[in-house]
């Protein structure tokens, strides 16, 4: 009966998911019908206004199910490795190092190109998460989930001061920044999209293959060692998986949170703690989150559009204080 439950409610998140992808490709300033859009698709050759519109919005649909599935995953890992159920790109302050770095970029390095952008970034999730993990290690007992979102909020302070320092005095830096600061997935296209897919593909990779350790490792690091899990190349495989999923997504759509706090909750509640379940699970979860929210996004702001890091915001922000209260901050 729980096996039917299951496939059951698989088949409505894959429901769901087509959903999204056509109201992706329905909705926007200029609304097309149903019938239009499967018209279009089938026939890709035609050459009418309604048929330019749908092509544009198709590499910006594939890029949100992509860069929500990575952040998605990198949520799960996370969480996973800290056994912190608050633990996010977003939270950790992650998301934050790479836009510095990707300031940074901009400011004085001049960087014009997509892989300039993911590489920066990718540098900059990286030396902030260390960052993060050293300073929640200071002090009697060792790390802890407290310690670990603690370690976050006060190196995103740091950073987005440093952000703001940087970016004031250069107007030039501002203007291009304002827009990327608040998370969007407007403007991508299919360059974008071929540029980060190595990335996304490794990172997907890693997760798969320490998922079945991050299981044993939910038990407590003395139980996975005595399981003969290799406790300490899990947490850098998984971190270096999480870095280059959440990285490459901040680099070209921007800082967008919540996503990866949302999407492992939302199948834990649904199927359980299984790792290896809830990464791929996750991924489709976070896409659907994604692209709900860009959708969300169009039809509010038509004809012009609200920001999808501004409604995954809202969205996010009252999930993320029931988890609060609900796990009052323990570990998983």
């Amino acid at each position: 009966m729980k096996y039917l439950k299951n496939i059951g409610i698989v088949f409505i998140i894959i429901i769901t998911l087509v959903l999204c992808i056509f109201s992706s490709l329905i909705f926007g300033a200029r609304h097309i019908d149903f019938k239009s859009v499967i018209h279009i698709i089938g026939n890709l050759n035609i050459d009418s206004f309604e048929a330019i519109v749908v092509k544009e919005r198709i590499p910006r649909t594939i890029f949100s199910l992509l860069a929500g599935a990575s952040l998605g995953i990198s949520g799960t890992l996370m969480q996973s490795i800290t056994r912190n159920p608050i633990a996010d790109p977003s939270i950790l302050s992650i998301n934050t190092g790479a836009s510095l770095f990707v300031v940074l970029g901009i400011a004085f390095l001049g960087i014009t190109t997509y892989k300039e952008y993911i590489i920066l970034a990718l540098l900059g999730a990286l030396i902030t998460s260390i960052a993060v993990y050293f300073i929640s290690s200071i002090g009697s007992g060792g790390i802890s989930p407290m310690k670990l979102a603690l370690s976050g909020v006060i190196m995103s302070a740091i950073l987005s001061s440093l952000i703001n320092m940087i970016m004031l005095p250069r107007s030039e830096v501002m203007s291009n920044f304002r827009f990327w600061q608040v998370g969007s997935v407007s403007g991508v296209t299919w360059q974008s999209i071929i540029t980060m897919l190595p990335f996304i593909i490794m990172g997907i990779i890693l997760s798969f293959i320490v998922a079945p350790s991050l299981n044993a490792l939910a038990l407590g690091d003395e139980v996975a060692i005595g399981l003969g899990v290799k406790v300490g190349l899990t947490r850098i495989i998984s971190s270096i998986s999480s870095i280059l999923l959440c990285g490459t997504v901040t680099a070209l759509a921007g800082p967008i949170g919540f996503i990866g706090l949302m999407a492992p909750h939302i199948i834990r509640m649904l199927f359980g703690n299984n790792v290896r379940f809830i990464i791929p699970m996750s991924a489709f979860i976070g896409g659907i989150l994604l692209t709900f929210s860009d959708v969300i996004g169009r039809i509010i702001g038509s004809p012009s559009e609200l920001e999808v890091g501004i409604v995954t915001a809202f969205i996010g922000a009252p999930i993320f204080i029931i988890i609060s209260m609900k796990a009052k901050v323990r570990s998983l």
